[in-house]
């Protein structure tokens, strides 16, 4: 046995006026009295009849020294040389991905995990080190080595759960790293086995793999986007994916809301390992908020909603210049999304979003984006030719989104213009003499689309083909070509662009105006359940993630309160979801061998000087019990 503190030992001097108290006497005191005939008859009965009076006052002294010497050996520290040893480095490693929040536990799965880390690090001994890695989203280390059981636990407990997939094999992978040259190391796995290699990796020699809850089937949406229609203005897709991840068949519905508006409700009848996908068309300009929910309740609840924003799609006024052209103005006005005024003459700085050239060309082309039909002149861009007699179309390009769902070869065009382009120009649709009849051009004041077309001896108006061929043209000159806003799957990391604003007029502040300036132009990353960080400011793109939690992510100014009548719009919003099939399967895999653990304690757990301090009370309390039945005095 080794001392970690042997200059303790010099307390050992405090045994000499221990003894010195016992040996001297008390002197007695001269007390004059009327008579001594009571007292002597009182001494007589007293004095000492035997040899056990006087062992009683050693057995008191003995008591005395033996308390003095268990606590100044305490001090000491003692310590056997095999408790350093044998003495252990453990590394637990809890998992706190979206499997184990599912409630077949009691509470949670995660909290039966942290109830078994708590057991493990009761069977700590006193020289053993350990470790708390969580295993979410990203491996984090919440306390490094430390044999500190009051620290093991405040960090266990502040493991929070997460929507996040698995990562345990990287959190092994961490924490051999911090065992690396260690001897006696072990590695304790709290998990349910939902990741990929679980097999490999329980079999593993330094892993000791606790398993936590139970076989669960589950019902969970684990695809779900919205993105805008290519044809229809005001149209959306929806992409919807509910998979059954259990042994029984399922009846369900699925609900879509958006903005709080029911959209439909939809039945579903799932066999076991069942699965739907489903696309839904629906409308709508405003865009908002949509959100997917399973109307059955099972263990997890992150995979029964799913979020996806739909963009908004915003009226565009159009100016239509024309002498009058009937087919012209019902098609532009057919289209939910534009404010149609027409006009005879063109002007040089149109207020519109978009101004349609009815055979009225000027000789500069208007600022913005410009459509011009049956051009009647030249202009900065072409020279108009002779009338091309039944042109027949016998190219297009097929992958220019003007020309989705767009076919011009059975199409009559008796005297199209021919157009002779100055500069570059895309040809979208060319004649057989080579002409082009449909062509693009790029410029910095705004897009132009040309179409030689004489309406009133085509049969263009009176074909599908013409609605869709102008409805294409309006999501070309406002860039909207089936906006997808991507949800993102849990645990992603994403760059988003942030637009610029505008700088602020300098003007005189008051101090306290000046103080809170800073703050208003400080962006933050808002998560679903309300909680903010800072984002790095001044930039035009900013890195966000892992995502680990379903919703919706904003990224606000700060100083606005959630849901408060003055709250800014955000600036981003990100729609966040599960989207993992093995999160949202509960199943335990089967075959796995699981581990009970081999992290016992050694002495009870406690170091040498705590048996010896407790042995001391108990003589503390052994001796007063012995002078109260007057076996000692």
């Amino acid at each position: 046995m080794n001392l970690a503190n042997p200059a303790a030992l010099v307390w050992a001097g405090l045994a000499i006026p221990i003894v010195i108290f016992y040996i001297l006497k008390i002197r007695q005191r001269r007390v004059p009295v009327s008579t001594t005939l009571f007292w002597r008859q009182i001494f007589e009965e007293k004095q000492p009849r035997s040899l056990w009076e006087y062992l009683r006052h050693l057995l008191s002294l003995f008591v005395q020294l033996a308390l003095l010497g268990l606590l100044i050996f305490a001090l000491t520290e003692p310590f056997f040389r095999s408790e350093v040893l044998e003495s252990r480095r453990v590394v637990l490693v809890v998992d706190n991905s979206a499997s184990m929040n599912a409630t077949d536990g009691a509470p949670t799965r995660l909290a039966l995990a942290k109830r078994e880390g708590e057991r493990i690090i009761e069977g700590l001994r006193f020289r053993d080190e350990m470790a708390i890695i969580s295993a979410g989203t990203e491996p984090q280390v919440h306390c490094g080595l430390t044999g500190h059981q009051r620290s093991l636990r405040a960090a266990l407990e502040a493991i929070a759960p997460s929507d996040g997939p698995t990562k345990v094999k990287e959190a092994v992978d961490l924490a051999r790293r911090l065992l690396a040259d260690t001897k006696n190391r072990k590695i304790v796995l709290l998990t349910d086995g939902g990741f990929p290699d679980a097999a490999t990796l329980v079999k593993a020699d330094d892993v000791d793999a606790i398993s936590v809850g139970k076989k669960t089937g589950n019902v969970g949406i684990t695809r779900f986007q919205v993105r805008r229609s290519l044809i229809d203005p005001i149209g959306y897709e929806v992409l919807a994916e509910v998979a059954n991840m259990s042994d029984d068949p399922v009846e369900c519905r699925l609900e879509l809301d958006l903005d709080g508006d029911v959209v439909d409700v939809v039945p579903l009848k799932l066999e076991a390992e069942g699965k739907l996908s489903r696309v839904f068309e629906k409308t709508s300009a405003a865009g908002g908020r949509l959100s997917a929910r399973l109307s059955r309740p099972d263990a997890l609840l992150a995979d029964n909603q799913a979020w996806a924003l739909l963009p908004r799609r915003d009226v565009r006024p159009v100016t239509l210049v024309t002498d009058g052209d009937l087919f012209l103005e019902k098609v532009y006005q057919a289209i939910p999304l534009v404010k149609l005024s027409v006009v005879r003459e063109p002007v040089a700085s149109p207020s519109a979003f978009l101004t349609v050239l009815h055979r009225k060309v000027p000789a500069r082309l208007p600022n913005g984006p410009v459509m011009v039909i049956d051009p009647g002149g030249a202009c900065d861009l072409w020279d108009v030719g002779e009338k091309l007699q039944n042109p027949i179309v016998t190219k297009q390009d097929k992958d220019s989104p003007l020309m989705a769902h767009v076919r011009l070869d059975n199409v009559m065009m008796p005297e199209a213009r021919q157009l002779k382009p100055k500069g570059k120009a895309h040809v979208l649709a060319t004649a057989l003499s080579g002409d082009p009849l449909l062509c693009a051009f790029e410029r910095p004041e705004g897009k132009v689309l040309v179409l030689t077309v004489d309406l009133d001896k085509s049969d263009l108006p009176l074909q599908t083909t013409f609605p869709i061929l102008v409805t294409n043209a309006m999501s070309w000159f406002s860039g909207s070509q089936g906006e997808l806003r991507e949800a993102l799957a849990t645990g992603a990391v994403t760059e988003v662009e942030l637009a610029a604003r505008p700088a602020p007029e300098k003007k005189a502040a008051t101090s306290s105006e000046a103080l809170s300036t800073p703050a208003r132009s400080l962006l933050i990353l808002r998560s679903p359940d309300g909680k903010t960080r800072p984002l790095p400011s001044g930039l035009a793109k900013v890195t966000i993630g892992p995502l680990d939690q379903c919703g919706v992510w904003s990224i606000v100014r700060a100083g606005a309160k959630a849901g408060s009548k003055t709250e800014p719009a955000p600036e981003v919003e990100i729609a966040c979801n599960l989207a993992n099939r093995a999160e949202s399967d509960l199943r335990l895999p089967d075959g796995l061998e699981w581990k009970s653990t081999s992290v016992a304690a050694g002495y009870g757990g406690r170091p040498i000087w705590f048996y010896l301090l407790a042995a001391a009370w108990g003589l503390a309390g052994l001796e007063w019990y012995l002078y109260q039945r007057r076996w000692i005095s």
